[in-house]
């Protein structure tokens, strides 16, 4: 099989994973805000996150020294959070709204970057080279950091500790998940994006170090002015 079809293969699996974490997060009769499934809301979300994946990927792209368009899950989160955030000002939301999404997140990036990996050099998104003995060769014979599969792992542990908090009713957990979430994944793809060829935009830095921070910036001040979380209880309905 092609690198492309193993690459759609998985981007097929993770929406759906993604959408299994949303079903199983309704069986455990946990309440969210209202908002996040209303239809303006989510017609924003898809937008800002498509806008969001092409400006940044491909801006990546040209910094790297490469012609063409890309998207970027980063980029997609970035803008995503940039149009629910001016969604919810416009209309005059205070609630914070993303609780739901921090498990189909987490989900969905760690299969989704199997796609990445096995999609190999045409993707982009492998590492730098490596003498490592786990090092992968994408079909140049060069060894590089499976930086993909580094980020899997990563974003597959917070998912399992996520499932945890909601089987234990975690209530800061399950209230600031979206947060945390995005705190996680700012802070590991900071550090993997070292490992990365990417282009330079701020001294040492690429593009997605300072998207990156820029996420992870965002997520901190959202959980040190969140609200007390009240205590959950089991027999709540969603």
């Amino acid at each position: 099989m092609s690198g492309a079809f193993l690459h759609t293969v998985f981007d097929i699996l993770a929406w759906l994973a993604a959408a299994g974490a949303v079903w199983w997060l309704s069986r455990q009769r946990l309440q969210f805000p209202a908002q996040s499934f209303q239809m303006p809301y989510i017609a924003a979300l898809v937008f800002g996150a498509g806008l969001g994946a092409y400006l940044f990927g491909s801006a990546n792209l040209w910094l790297s020294g490469q012609s063409g368009i890309a998207r970027s899950v980063e980029g997609a989160l970035a803008g995503g959070i940039v149009a629910i955030e001016l969604y919810k000002w416009t209309a005059g939301i205070t609630l914070r709204t993303g609780a739901r999404f921090a498990l189909p997140l987490a989900v969905g990036i760690a299969i989704g970057r199997l796609g990445c990996y096995f999609a190999g050099l045409d993707d982009f998104t492998y590492g730098t080279p490596t003498t490592l003995p786990f090092g992968h060769d994408f079909g140049d014979g060069v060894l590089r950091h499976p930086v993909q599969l580094y980020e899997s792992a990563a974003m597959a542990v917070f998912a399992l500790a996520y499932v945890l908090a909601v089987v234990n009713r975690n209530a800061f957990t399950i209230t600031n998940g979206f947060y945390l979430a995005l705190a996680y994944y700012g802070a590991q793809r900071f550090l993997w994006e070292f490992l990365k060829p990417y282009g330079a935009l701020l001294g040492p830095l690429t593009l997605f170090h300072v998207l990156s921070l820029s996420i992870l910036l965002y997520a901190g001040v959202m959980l040190a002015t969140a609200p007390k979380a009240r205590r959950l209880q089991s027999e709540l309905l969603a």
